[in-house]
């Protein structure tokens, strides 16, 4: 398959280390398992990048389509490098799947079209640029960037280079929370007033853990687990990143990166922001109230009977004829009833207009093909992200701040604007 864009120049991103190391491996149609793959030519070509619960969960979805190729895993960990390259070739039936530890060797592969990244939130910005920069499609996990700057970098590379990106936002490619986009989007709940987003009432905090004896490199790359975060001495502690504060930006992003994209989705303003952000007074961020420039309010909730019991990542749309509401695991709640009626041939008029199917990895391999953009494309999980960005650095000023989307800027507050980028560890830099 030929990828259209500019490739990546690999003496400079690896010294020409990789050139050895990169040969493809070449598999007859008749070695990948199962009936009904594609033809070489016309199957896309994917390497795996930092594998773990989520990443396998994402790999086996991608895995199962006849006209995707896995051949390649990169991951800091030999567990999971082992892992992932026996679960690729026990489904293919063959011993194809060249491990790495450092993924630049992977991105130099001209043979790879596309890859999948699920590592932890500090290296996805960095990682998802450089594999865009390499030539390469990308379906990232999310959150899309651990700051603002590093989002809009993202963003801006995906569009210079002319990548496929898709954000793993599945919600957009769900269709109970699809029927919600509708009908805020289409006036049927009457003009939009408030929207409730669903977070993870918990904040990420600096934690520090006294030294261990550090793993050889080929069963933990621990520099390169670090990426561009600050350095620490190892502490097995660590491998479980989630709520370090140089890790991980807290539940305000971990939930918010899908219910503030529904929340944008709905209110028509994805490629903006609110403008208004009121700090709380606590350090989890219930409560926390964004204001848009036409008023509407978007309320932060850690938990809420709004919300169907027991769903997670719940978002709901208040109007003035209606309200609707939908989370994980439930179907759309909403009110009037009388719009249940009108369900089907909305669905039906949603995906005759968008040629979008209910698959949300589905959609990144298509895209892959036609070239256009994913349905959860890098412009749109950037912005929706930056809103839990601006509502951390609120969180950590302990103060309201306002925001101006268009230049991406706090006007006229520096000590804000100070902490829309993070600082990169040396070498790695976007």
């Amino acid at each position: 398959m030929s990828r259209k864009g500019i490739q990546f120049n690999r003496r400079s991103f690896l010294k020409g280390a990789a050139a050895l190391a990169a040969a493809p491996t070449i598999i007859p149609a008749t070695a990948l398992g199962r009936e009904g793959r594609a033809a070489p030519s016309e199957r896309v070509v994917m390497g795996a990048l930092g594998i773990g619960n989520r990443g396998t969960f994402d790999l086996k979805r991608l895995i199962a389509f006849g006209d995707v190729q896995f051949v390649a895993i990169a991951d800091v960990r030999q567990e999971n490098r082992e892992r992932v390259k026996k679960l690729i070739d026990d489904e293919y039936g063959f011993n194809s799947t060249k491990p790495y530890i450092d993924f630049r060797e992977m991105l130099a592969r001209e043979d790879i079209d596309a890859v999948l990244i699920a590592t932890g939130d500090r290296w996805h910005a960095l990682a998802a640029s450089w594999a865009m920069k390499a030539g390469k499609d990308v379906y990232c996990e999310k959150p899309c960037s651990m700051s603002i700057a590093q989002g809009r970098f993202m963003a801006d590379t995906a569009r210079r280079y002319n990548r496929v990106y898709q954000a793993g936002t599945q919600r957009r490619s769900e269709e109970p929370f699809v029927f919600l986009m509708e009908m805020a989007r289409r006036g049927m709940l009457g003009q939009i007033k408030t929207l409730t987003a669903h977070i993870m009432a918990r904040a990420a905090t600096h934690q520090w853990f006294p030294p261990e004896p550090e793993p050889p490199r080929e069963v933990l790359d621990w520099d390169m687990f670090l990426g561009p975060t600050p350095w620490r001495p190892y502490n097995k502690r660590f491998i479980q990143w989630h709520w370090h504060s140089d890790m991980h930006g807290g539940g305000i992003p971990e939930w918010g990166s899908h219910t503030f994209d529904m929340a944008q989705w709905a209110h028509d303003s994805e490629n903006s922001a609110p403008i208004e952000y009121e700090y709380p007074n606590n350090d989890t961020g219930d409560g926390f109230v964004c204001t848009y420039a036409d008023g509407v309010k978007l309320v932060f909730k850690g938990s809420d009977p709004a919300f169907p019991p027991g769903g997670t990542c719940g978002i709901k749309v208040e109007g003035t004829e209606g309200w609707a509401a939908c989370s994980d695991h439930y179907d759309t709640a909403f009110e009037p009833k009388s719009l249940a009626g009108e369900r089907e041939k909305i669905i039906a008029e949603y995906q005759a207009r968008t040629g979008r199917v209910f698959d949300h990895w589905r959609d990144f391999v298509d895209c892959v093909k036609s070239r256009r953009l994913a349905v959860a494309h890098a412009e749109v999980a950037h912005r929706s992200t930056s809103i839990a960005h601006v509502a951390n650095i609120a969180m950590e000023l302990k103060r309201n701040v306002k925001w101006d989307p268009v230049k991406e800027e706090f006007p006229g507050d520096e000590e804000a604007n100070r902490l829309r980028s993070r600082p990169m560890r040396a070498p790695w830099r976007l």
